[in-house]
């Protein structure tokens, strides 16, 4: 028993080296591998990334393993993605092979069983991503399509599309960034002064929209037109779920 409490630091010391040295390959394998990779995997670079992951946590704990072995594993795969991308870029057939091709969901309105089910999808899992991207009506989308990353691209039908400022002929303002003034209570002095705007100006706001302090905002943004937006934290909000 009382060796469970026993501390052996050489050991500790050596799993610290070996996790940063993992640290450490696996950062110079996602440099050869490359952002896109990185943000949006394909099958293959799924499957790639498990590996790398899987002999990274070889290097930090297994002491059996030499650390050149781990890292030369780790490089192979890595270097073999970065080839993958290289090719799927020069050929189309290698693309399809190894990164897959879109599969259409919805066409014309209609529910593509076939490709739900060759997909392994079901319909639950296609409404939730009909959702994710803001579209909570399945009967407001003409095309949905699962790309080659799994995510799923929806176009809506021509009624149901937003009416931008060009189809009206307006002249709108540049756009910009809103700066996140205040953040779970606290206020951003930085963002705020890259607003040009300072803490007496935001507090004078804040109690003209009847905030005497900053502990009930979740979030609030300024945008260049000085539009102060207030999102409070609330809490005992009651959540009504009609989704299952």
């Amino acid at each position: 028993m009382e060796k469970l409490y026993e501390i052996n630091f050489i050991e500790v010391l050596e799993v610290i080296i070996r996790s940063l040295l993992s640290l450490a390959t696996l950062f110079l394998a996602t440099k050869i591998i490359g952002k896109k990779q990185v943000s949006e995997l394909s099958l293959f670079d799924y499957v790639i990334g498990i590996s790398i992951g899987n002999f990274a946590a070889e290097i930090s704990l297994s002491d059996d393993i030499q650390y050149i072995n781990s890292f030369v594993a780790v490089m192979v795969f890595g270097l073999i993605s970065y080839i993958v991308s290289w090719c799927s870029l020069k050929s189309m057939r290698m693309r399809r092979f190894f990164l897959g091709k879109p599969t259409i969901l919805i066409q014309d309105g209609h529910i593509i069983r076939k490709n739900l089910q060759k997909n392994k999808m079901n319909i639950n899992e296609l409404l939730q991503q009909c959702r994710t991207n803001g579209n909570f009506d399945i009967n407001e989308i003409a095309y949905a399509i699962m790309e080659s990353n799994g995510q799923i691209s929806i176009l809506p039908k021509a009624e149901n599309k937003p009416v931008t400022p060009k189809d009206m002929q307006l002249k709108v303002e540049k756009s910009s960034l809103c700066a996140n003034i205040i953040i779970d209570g606290k206020i951003m002095i930085e963002n705020l002064n890259n607003m040009k705007k300072d803490e007496q100006w935001l507090i004078k706001e804040l109690k003209i929209k009847g905030y005497n302090n900053t502990n009930n905002i979740l979030l609030a943004t300024l945008d260049q037109n000085e539009k102060l937006t207030i999102y409070e934290n609330n809490k005992n909000l009651e959540v009504k779920n009609v989704l299952e």
